[in-house]
C-alpha cells in the first residue's frame, strides 16, 4: 500500500470535524455535502472487501426515498446481497477515523479480516439521479484507485440493477449477463414467456400508470420499454423532468400518507403503482368508483405472489417447502389470511431487509416483503435445480407446464434484492394469468385499520425489545401497560420499537376500527412518553 498516495488523496477528501456516522441497513445516509470523505473511504473499503473475498464488490451511491438534498452509499457483497455485518463495523470505523489514523485503521482491517494485499480488487459502481451523485461517485473512484483497485462505472442505474450486475459477474454469468441489456433481456424474455399463457392475451392491452418518484426508475423503464411486448402499456409519471426527487411522490410517500402522489391523475379503478427513488420498493393502489383511495402494500403483494406460487408448487407435486417472512409491521389480516386460509407458514423477524432475506434463505421458496413494498422471492439452489429439471423432463403435462411457469418466475424475479421493476413485472404477469382486476386482488382480505406514531425520547436505548420486536423488555412496566391497553379493543395488537437512526420510539397499533386503532396508538404513545423518558409536550390525540 502506498501510504504517501493515501495521505495525499485523503487530504483532498477531508472529514468535517466532529461528524460521526453509523453504517446501518441503508448504508450511510445524510446531507450530501457531508459525504465526500465517506465516499472516498468506502472506495478504500470496497477494495479491501474485494481482496478479502476475491470477488467483485458493488458500491451504490443513493439515498433511496430520502429528500433530494441527501445522499448515501451502500456496499454490495459478491452474490448481490447486503454487506456482511462484520464489515459494517469496519465501514463505521473507517468513516469516523481522523485523517492521521486512516492508514492505521486500513492496516488493522487488513489484519482482522485477513485481507491478502497482493490479490486484485474489482469494484462495480452505480449511482442514482441526485444532483450530488456524480461528484460523489468520483470520490468513490479516487478511493478505489489509490489502493490500486480496478473499477467499472455503470453510471446511472437502479440499486437492484447494480446488485444484479455484481451477482452476474461473480457467478461467471450463470445469473445473467452483467450489462443493462442483459438485465432487460433476461426480465423481458421471462415476462413474455409467462404472459403467453394468459387467458386475456387477446383482449385489451394492459394499462399501468407508474409514479417514478422523479427518480432513476423513469430513466430505466423508458430504456426497457422497447423490450416489452405490445400488450403492456406503461405510462410514466413523475419522470424527473420537472419536479424534485421523492417530493410528494414515490412509494414511501404513498405508503406513509395513504394517498396518491402528486402529478398522477387517477381515474376510478385504474391500476397504478409507485416506485421509490432508487427503484427497490413498489406499492400499488387505485381509486374506487366512489373516489375512495385503496393502497395495496407489500403485505398484499406477498400474498398475491404466495397464492400464485402455492398453486404451482402443488401442481409440480414436489415436497418443496414454501414460507412467507414478515416483520411486526405486517398487517394482522395478511398474517391471518396466509396462515389460516392459504395454510402457508409465516415467520416474523426484526425490521430490516437483511433479517428478512436471511430468514427467507432457510426455505425452498421464501417470499419476503416489508409492508413498505421492499421484497422479493428466494429459491434454494436445490429447488431451482428440481424445477428446471421438471420443466424439461416431467412426463405429466400439467406438472411440466407448472414447472415451466415456475422456471420463468425464477428468471423474472431479482433474487438478490427487492426490485421495483422486476416485482412489477411479476405482479403484472400474475394478474394477467389469473385474470384478476386490481379490485379483486385488493379484496383477497381486508386490512385491519392501523396507525403509526412516533414519540421523541431523550435516549432511544432505554427501549429494548424481544420476540422480533413485538414485545418490550425495558423499561420495566411498559409491556404490561401495553398488554392492558390492547385488551380494551377488538382484534387489536400494538408494539413499540426504537428507531435505528434517531431518538424516537416508533409505535404501531391496529384494531377493528380506525377510531380504535387511533385511540390505542395514542394511549400506547402516552405510556412510552411517561415510562421511557419522553421529550417535549406529551403526545396529543
Amino acid at each position: 500500500m502506498d501510504s504517501e498516495a493515501l495521505k495525499k488523496y485523503s487530504a483532498l477528501h477531508p472529514k468535517p470535524a466532529g461528524l460521526t456516522l453509523q453504517y446501518g441497513t441503508a448504508g450511510f445516509r445524510t446531507k450530501a455535502e457531508q459525504l465526500d470523505h465517506i465516499m472516498f473511504r468506502m472506495g478504500l473499503l470496497a477494495v479491501l472487501r474485494s481482496k478479502a473475498v476475491v470477488s467483485t464488490i458493488g458500491i451504490m451511491v443513493t439515498a433511496s426515498h430520502n429528500p433530494e438534498e441527501d445522499n448515501g452509499v451502500k456496499l454490495v457483497d459478491p452474490l448481490g446481497e447486503m454487506l456482511h455485518p462484520s464489515w459494517e463495523e469496519y465501514a463505521t470505523q473507517l468513516a469516523n477515523a481522523e485523517e492521521r489514523e486512516l492508514q492505521k485503521i486500513v492496516t488493522e482491517i487488513c489484519q482482522k479480516a485477513a485481507v491478502n494485499q497482493h490479490k486484485d480488487a474489482s469494484v462495480f459502481i452505480g449511482r442514482d439521479t441526485r444532483p450530488s451523485s456524480e461528484k460523489l461517485s468520483q470520490s468513490v473512484i479516487d478511493g478505489i484507485s489509490v489502493l490500486g483497485g480496478q473499477y467499472h462505472d455503470y453510471g446511472l442505474v437502479t440499486t437492484p440493477q447494480l446488485h444484479y450486475m455484481v451477482c452476474c459477474r461473480n457467478t461467471q454469468g450463470q445469473y445473467g449477463k452483467a450489462t443493462l441489456e442483459g438485465y432487460y433481456e433476461k426480465l423481458s424474455k421471462a415476462f413474455m414467456e409467462l404472459i403467453k399463457q394468459s387467458p386475456s392475451s387477446g383482449e385489451s392491452q394492459r394499462h399501468l400508470k407508474i409514479d417514478c418518484a422523479n427518480g432513476i426508475g423513469a430513466l430505466k423503464l423508458s430504456e426497457m420499454e422497447p423490450y416489452f411486448p405490445k400488450e403492456v402499456l406503461i405510462h410514466l409519471y413523475n419522470d424527473g423532468t420537472k419536479e424534485k426527487l421523492n417530493h410528494l411522490c414515490g412509494a414511501d410517500f404513498v405508503k406513509v400518507h395513504q394517498k396518491p402522489p402528486r402529478g398522477l391523475d387517477m381515474k376510478p379503478n385504474e391500476r397504478c403503482c409507485s416506485f421509490d427513488g432508487d427503484a427497490d420498493r413498489i406499492v400499488y393502489y387505485y381509486k374506487d368508483a366512489t373516489g375512495h383511495f385503496h393502497l395495496i402494500d407489500g403485505d398484499k403483494i406477498a400474498t398475491l405472489i404466495s397464492i400464485f406460487l402455492k398453486d404451482l408448487l402443488a401442481k409440480v407435486g414436489q415436497t418443496l417447502k414454501m414460507a412467507v417472512v414478515q416483520t411486526a409491521y405486517a398487517n394482522g389480516s395478511s398474517t391471518r389470511y396466509l396462515e389460516e386460509t392459504l395454510k402457508v407458514p409465516v415467520h416474523c423477524v426484526k425490521t430490516g431487509v437483511k433479517h428478512l432475506h436471511h430468514k427467507a434463505q432457510e426455505f425452498d421458496v421464501g417470499v419476503y416483503f416489508e409492508a413498505n413494498g421492499h421484497g422479493t422471492v428466494l429459491f434454494s439452489k436445490a429447488a431451482e435445480t428440481k424445477i428446471r429439471q421438471l420443466a424439461k423432463e416431467a412426463k405429466d403435462d400439467e406438472k411440466r407446464e407448472a414447472a415451466k411457469v415456475l422456471e420463468n418466475v425464477i428468471d423474472l424475479i431479482n433474487q438478490t434484492v427487492g426490485d421495483a421493476v422486476s416485482d412489477m413485472l411479476v405482479i403484472e404477469a400474475i394478474l394477467a394469468l389469473k385474470g384478476l382486476t386490481v379490485q379483486q386482488w385488493d379484496a383477497v382480505y381486508t386490512d385491519l385499520p392501523n396507525r403509526l406514531l412516533k414519540v421523541q425520547v431523550a435516549d432511544r436505548r432505554v427501549i429494548d425489545t424481544t420476540d422480533a420486536e413485538r414485545r418490550a423488555v425495558t423499561p420495566p412496566g411498559l409491556q404490561e401497560k401495553i398488554d392492558a391497553l390492547v385488551k380494551k379493543y377488538k382484534l387489536s395488537r400494538a408494539f413499540v420499537r426504537p428507531s435505528g437512526t434517531e431518538d424516537v420510539v416508533r409505535i404501531y397499533a391496529e384494531a377493528d376500527t380506525q377510531e380504535n386503532a387511533d385511540a390505542l396508538a395514542h394511549e400506547v404513545s402516552l405510556a412510552v412518553y411517561h415510562l421511557a423518558g419522553g421529550k417535549g409536550a406529551p403526545p396529543q390525540p
